[in-house]
Formats: structure tokens, C-alpha cells, sequence
């Protein structure tokens, strides 16, 4: 199991006080320092909290590894090729929303994504779908030719009551289970917390990938 611990608003609080504090780069050595196996970052196409620079800065400093979430936009793109992180994790951007509030809608045809997805590999950067747990749709992820996929929790993380919450997961699990099965690499993520992640994290379907052993082999 591997934990990767997302800074984003860290930055939406910096962004909100129109100052230079708090520091993303400063948070994301506090997570290493507890613990974390890597840092998350989203650097969207509106530049709300996440900016460039985090961005080139976290790369720089970030002892563990880097994994960068992005829409498939050209410029964000063509930015992660020049830093190569480790992973760059492809997710659906909508300008109004707070959060992102779904999986990729994965479609037959999406000449931009695949662009991203190829550009990115031309790169050496591992890339990820982040995706809804539908055996579909994993299916035409694996299509795409990504290692791996990231499995939406937001229905588990938000869900209202315990049965619910129970049924959400045991989709969240067959689905890991079967994403598995056809070789991809397994994350999960999305409003998750201390008081959540336990009963997820004892499915032994939830895997990440060797990523000590990717990192090595780029060196």
C-alpha cells in the first residue's frame, strides 16, 4: 500500500490571502517527513490554487516522487513532459466545479487524449486515468494503453448512510479486483480521510504500483 498525499489546498489557501504563505513545497516536505510515499498535485487549466511554479518547484524538491493530476490541455501537457514527474495522472476538468466531481468519460475517437497519453509516454512519464469503477470502462482504459488507473471514490467517500457507504465499496473493490486482473496498477483516491480510508484499505484488491522500481529504472 502506498499513500500519496494531495497539496492542492494548501496552495487555495495561499491563493485566497493573496500571499506567499502557506507554501505547497513546504507541505509536501512536511508529508514526506510523516511518512508519505509520494505528492500529489493538480495543476488545472484556470490556475486556481496549484501555479507553475509549484509545479517546477515540487519537482525539484520532492524526495519521493511526484504524481502530477492535469486535464489534457497542451499547455499543462507539454509542461509536465519538460518536467517529467513520475506520474502524470489524466482527470476531466469542468471550470465551475470545486472539485473535480467524476471520472473520465472515456470515448472511442478522443484524438486529444490519446495525444496527451502519447505525449506524455514519448516523455518517459507513467501515465494514469482517473477513472469511475465501471469494468467498461476499465476495459477501455486498458484500450488507451495506460499501466494504470486511479479508481474515483467520491461516491464511498460522500455517501449518506453505512449501507450505502458498504455498497460503494464493494464496487470499489470488485472493481480494483478487476482492473488487477487485466494487468493494470490499481490507485484510488478522492475524499478520502482518516476517518474513511481504514475500511478501503483492508481489501486486499487495493495495490498501487511498484513505483520504487519505475523511479530506479528512469535514474
Amino acid at each position: 500500500m502506498r499513500l500519496y498525499v494531495n497539496i492542492d489546498h494548501v496552495a487555495t489557501l495561499r491563493e485566497a490571502r493573496q500571499t506567499d504563505e502557506p507554501d505547497p513545497v513546504q507541505a509536501a516536505a512536511a508529508a514526506e517527513r510523516g511518512g508519505a510515499d509520494g505528492i500529489t498535485v493538480h495543476l488545472r487549466e484556470d490556475r486556481r490554487h496549484i501555479q507553475d511554479a509549484d509545479v517546477v518547484a515540487l519537482a525539484r524538491s520532492v524526495k519521493t516522487v511526484v504524481n502530477l493530476e492535469l486535464g489534457a490541455h497542451p499547455d499543462i501537457v507539454r509542461l509536465a513532459r519538460r518536467l517529467r514527474p513520475f506520474q502524470a495522472t489524466l482527470v476531466p476538468e469542468r471550470r465551475q466545479e470545486i472539485t473535480t466531481e467524476g471520472g473520465l468519460a472515456l470515448r472511442r475517437g478522443d484524438r486529444r487524449l490519446a495525444a496527451a497519453i502519447g505525449g506524455l509516454q514519448d516523455a518517459g512519464v507513467r501515465v494514469s486515468l482517473f477513472i469511475d469503477p465501471v469494468r467498461k470502462t476499465i476495459d477501455q482504459a486498458r484500450a488507451l494503453g495506460v499501466p494504470a488507473i486511479e479508481i474515483h471514490t467520491g461516491t464511498y467517500a460522500n455517501a449518506s448512510s453505512e449501507q450505502r457507504r458498504k455498497k460503494a465499496l464493494n464496487e470499489l473493490r470488485r472493481a480494483a479486483a478487476y482492473a488487477k486482473g487485466v494487468g493494470l496498477a490499481v490507485h484510488a483516491g478522492h475524499g478520502l480521510t482518516y476517518q474513511n480510508v481504514p475500511p478501503g484499505t483492508a481489501s486486499p484488491t487495493r495495490t498501487c504500483s511498484p513505483w520504487r522500481r519505475f523511479r530506479r529504472s528512469r535514474s
